[in-house]
């Protein structure tokens, strides 16, 4: 009989664009790859697809149905592992594991950044860090992607049967990488660009955790000494009206370049001057990380995740949540700085190599296997 394993999360999104090569792995290996989020996307790799009605929030009634579904599914095919993903899709999967565990199928929880942090909402903290706490005596692995989470989890004693900490979920350092000069130049001008533009990137959600609206106003205060700045924004979200409309209003609106979702995120960092993260909160920042595989100067706020990233003065900057007028002052300062660039590129193109899809791979194979084994 062929062992099976099921991945989940709470859209198919998320494993898509996170997790398909962990699919392929256990493909590699003789497995039966299943995979249950919301959804009915074509997914790569796997055996079987289900499309449970996981909600965002964990109040819907429709997590009581995507409970129930995924009870059954987990009940009727004796998983020799399941792997899963997302807050919700986390403590569903858990939960409807628990008979499961006792015939020894295998659990492990990838915490993408716990909601409760340094700095969270109050309201956070009752209601998420309970919960996390209790449901880890149900997981047979931990993992976090930050030393904030990691440290947390250890000195806070979340019991579960291991605890470990993974760089994130790996970047394919093949597909992110920077141009010669030349190059850069004449993609630059493929998209509309000349030489002379500063292009700063900002890839994301446009949501209020995202912040945005610090980047736009950091374009603001520089507008006037740096006439040809940029911000790209590659995303959507429900901030979009909001923030056309702040751009609109601050006198930026030629400046801020909506781009909605994009798939040549590649190509645009690589046209781009800097990039920055305006993030209020974070796990490990994927468009971090693909940003210093392209060997971009970064900016980003002092929030989890963003910190464990960015080294002030070597490879960009930290500043404050909300403060504009440092976030512009950082830009400006890497603007008129030739050698800062020069620095940041190859301090991010040494560094990334220990955030690399294959160094992560690694990491992970290492995990399964042991669960496996034991």
């Amino acid at each position: 009989m062929v062992d099976k394993i099921l991945f989940t999360a709470t859209v198919d999104s998320h494993i898509k664009h996170f997790h398909l090569p962990y699919l392929k792995w256990f493909k590699e290996q003789g497995f039966e790859v299943h995979v249950a989020s919301r959804g009915k996307e074509n997914m790569p790799y796997a055996d079987f697809k289900w499309d449970i009605p996981f909600s965002r929030s964990p109040f819907n009634k429709d997590n009581i149905r995507a409970y129930k579904e995924l009870k059954k599914i987990i009940d009727t095919n004796n998983y020799r592992l399941i792997h899963c993903h997302t807050p919700v899709g986390g403590v569903l999967t858990r939960l409807a594991a628990r008979r499961a565990r006792k015939k020894g199928t295998k659990v492990i929880y990838t915490a993408h950044g716990f909601h409760f942090y340094k700095g969270a909402p109050l309201k956070n903290w009752l209601l998420y860090y309970p919960v996390e706490k209790w449901l880890a005596r149900y997981t047979d692995c931990l993992i976090t992607i930050n030393e904030e989470d990691y440290e947390l989890a250890r000195k806070k004693r979340f019991q579960a049967g291991s605890i470990k900490k993974v760089d994130g979920v790996g970047v394919d350092i093949n597909r992110f990488k920077p141009l010669a000069e030349e190059e850069k130049l004449a993609l630059r001008q493929e998209y509309g660009f000349n030489e002379k533009d500063f292009i700063i990137i900002c890839v994301g959600e446009l949501n209020a955790n995202k912040n945005q609206a610090l980047a736009i106003k950091a374009v603001k205060i520089l507008k006037e000494r740096i006439p040809n700045i940029k911000l790209l924004l590659a995303g959507r979200g429900d901030m979009e009206k909001q923030y056309r409309k702040m751009a609109e209003k601050l006198g930026v609106k030629d400046n801020v370049l909506f781009l909605g979702y994009r798939r040549d995120i590649p190509e645009l960092l690589s046209i781009s001057d800097i990039a920055v993260s305006s993030s209020r909160r974070e796990g490990l920042p994927v468009n971090v990380m693909e940003a210093m595989a392209t060997g971009l100067p970064l900016v980003v706020t002092d929030c989890r995740g963003n910190r464990d990233l960015v080294q002030n003065g070597e490879n960009g900057f930290v500043v404050g949540i909300d403060d504009a007028e440092g976030m512009a002052e950082r830009i400006e300062y890497i603007y008129n700085n030739g050698e800062m660039k020069e620095k940041a590129r190859k301090y991010n193109l040494n560094s990334i190599r220990n955030y690399s899809l294959d160094t992560i791979e690694k990491q992970i194979a290492c995990i399964y296997n042991e669960m496996l084994k034991n």
